[in-house]
């Protein structure tokens, strides 16, 4: 009794095992649009996930995306019709590269910029202290011609003591 117990929670056992391997599989009668396929799933975002492409995304809603781009690329829709559907539907977060518009401005274009402003501040300082140190070397006391024999003298004096 025991042993059937054993074998049939085994069963069980291995049985889940199989349920969470389910994989989708579509059949594409085209190579290029399983390649299609294979691009935008990977470039558009599972909405659920923070950082994840719904081409490896096990939530559910990117299963759903992946079924949706299958079913629009079997329509005939072209690749810019299925990431403007996925966009209108749930927002410029599903792509990884969002659009360049006024909202995305900087976003695209503030790193460079403050890349620049950073560049120019850091210029800016070390003209201002090149500047100062160049005023302050230049405002050394130069000497008279007697201070100078005096200097001179005072010189060899002492290098003749040696």
């Amino acid at each position: 009794m025991l042993k059937i117990k054993i074998i049939f929670g085994l069963l069980i056992l291995l049985s889940s095992f199989m349920l969470l391997a389910a994989i989708d599989v579509y059949q594409f009668d085209d190579p290029e649009k399983e390649k299609r396929f294979q691009q935008l799933t990977f470039e558009l975002r599972c909405p659920k996930c923070q950082n994840q492409n719904i081409a490896d995304s096990k939530a559910e809603i990117s299963q759903d995306l992946r079924t949706k781009i299958f079913q629009m690329l079997n329509a005939g829709k072209n690749d810019n019709e299925i990431v403007d559907y996925m966009v209108e539907r749930y927002g410029d977060f599903v792509l990884y590269e969002p659009r360049v518009t006024p909202q995305t401005y900087l976003l695209w274009f503030g790193p460079a910029v403050f890349l620049l402003l950073g560049m120019l501040v850091v210029t800016l300082i070390i003209r201002s202290r090149n500047k100062a140190y160049k005023e302050a070397n230049d405002h050394e006391p130069s000497l008279s011609d007697s201070e100078a024999k005096a200097l001179d003298a005072l010189l060899k004096t002492k290098q003749g003591k040696k």
